[in-house]
């Protein structure tokens, strides 16, 4: 039986009461491409509604925290850390993003780390539509995860810091 499904098929949510509390990571990561110009302005803050990567990064993190209000199937977990990585890929005209969510706690971080990513990728193209409709938010996906019954899971061919 699936999880998330009730004997009748009726989704739930899962109990997660008798689970042991265990230290969780997710990271997740994903891009946005965009036209030349755009990346130049944007490293050059040169974007009319402010500093892009700066907002991302709260957005990325605010995202986290708001998972469980969008997922409907998702647990209210108390998240003990986010961290929010940007790194601009000139030759390929992209920003590659990367978020790290932490909590201790009775399930993991998953999907808040893959909320945080793909809030971020949105709020970037938010702030830069007006010059760029063109931009592609592509390839979101968990890399690593760890804490749990299931213990660790990486995923093939990603380079992990940590």
């Amino acid at each position: 039986m699936l999880t998330h499904m009730d004997e009748k098929g009726r989704a739930r949510m899962v109990e997660v009461g008798h689970k042991e509390e265990t230290k969780r990571v997710a990271v997740a990561r994903g891009s946005i491409q965009m036209d030349t110009v755009t990346l130049e302005r944007i490293q050059e803050g040169k974007i009319a509604k402010g500093d892009v990567l700066a907002v991302a990064q709260v957005a990325g993190i605010m995202g986290a925290k708001k998972t469980s209000d969008l997922i409907p199937m998702c647990h209210n977990i108390f998240i003990t850390g986010v961290d929010m990585d940007f790194i601009i890929d000139i030759p390929n005209n992209k920003i590659h993003i990367e978020a790290a969510v932490k909590t201790t706690g009775k399930t993991g971080v998953e999907m808040e780390a893959l909320q945080a990513v793909s809030i971020a990728a949105l709020t970037i193209y938010d702030m830069c539509k007006a010059i760029d409709k063109n931009m592609v938010i592509s390839d979101i996906r968990l890399v690593k995860k760890t804490g749990g019954k299931s213990g660790i899971y990486m995923r093939e061919g990603e380079a992990i810091d940590g």
